[in-house]
């Protein structure tokens, strides 16, 4: 029976950085071999050097935003199921939700909760093959059904593309109301770090970002940070 010290130390274990580094390497070298592709066909294709430079550095700019929403996302995973598993899933995926919802669905596929009591290796174990088994799905798909799913999108809609979109948004809301909902149930600090946390995120997304749109990239982890300090204040207040 391992405690929760003991897996963490598995986690973070200096094999485990070196495994999970592999595949960090190997995903800055296809960003690399990108750029040196995209300045190349930009060459062949006559753009000015300037323009180039230019693109190259908006699209710096704007990474950060993202990068930054992630990142703190990737905080919250790391005290879960270790730095290493937490950095490469960001790195080669960058959806946060996603590998948080997989990581969480992991964990409760053992019958705990993520970081929580009972969450042991057995478990971190299940969460990990959660996000591997999410993500490979993806590379799947787009690997054998990207020639049809254009057929596919328009057979769905009808034509209709609001009516995709609308699909698409009820599938989200469908999972992540599903989350929010057993937390919700617990009650305390879990219901009002729900609670809290969705309406900062409406507010945000309604009042704040229109007048600074480039908050929308922090959005998630700010809500997020807002959720816990709402639930610790709670919990303090409740004398737990």
């Amino acid at each position: 029976m391992f405690l929760l010290d003991d897996y963490l130390k598995i986690a973070n274990s200096g094999m485990i950085w070196l495994l999970c580094s592999v595949t960090v390497v190997i995903a800055l070298l296809q960003a690399v071999l990108y750029m040196r592709m995209a300045r190349k066909t930009a060459l062949e294709a006559n753009i000015p050097q300037e323009v180039v430079n230019t693109s190259f550095r908006i699209g710096l700019i704007s990474a950060i935003g993202p990068a930054m929403g992630v990142f703190i996302v990737m905080v919250g995973l790391m005290a879960a199921i270790g730095g290493p598993m937490a950095w490469t899933r960001l790195s080669i995926i960058g959806a946060a939700p996603t590998e948080l919802t997989a990581a969480t669905f992991g964990a409760e596929a053992s019958g705990v909760e993520l970081g929580g009591a009972g969450y042991g290796l057995t478990a971190m174990a299940v969460s990990w093959f959660t996000m591997a088994l999410n993500g490979a799905g993806w590379l799947v798909v787009t690997g054998l059904f990207t020639p049809s799913l254009e057929k596919l999108r328009e057979k769905m809609s009808g034509g209709d593309t609001k009516w995709l979109i609308v699909l698409s948004g009820a599938c989200s809301l469908g999972i992540f109301g599903y989350l929010n909902n057993n937390e919700i149930i617990k009650g305390g600090g879990n219901a009002c770090a729900s609670v809290f946390g969705a309406l900062s995120m409406v507010f945000l997304v309604k009042c704040i970002v229109p007048k600074c749109p480039k908050l929308m990239e922090y959005a998630l982890g700010i809500a997020m940070i807002v959720g816990m300090a709402c639930a610790v204040v709670f919990d303090v207040m409740a004398g737990k």
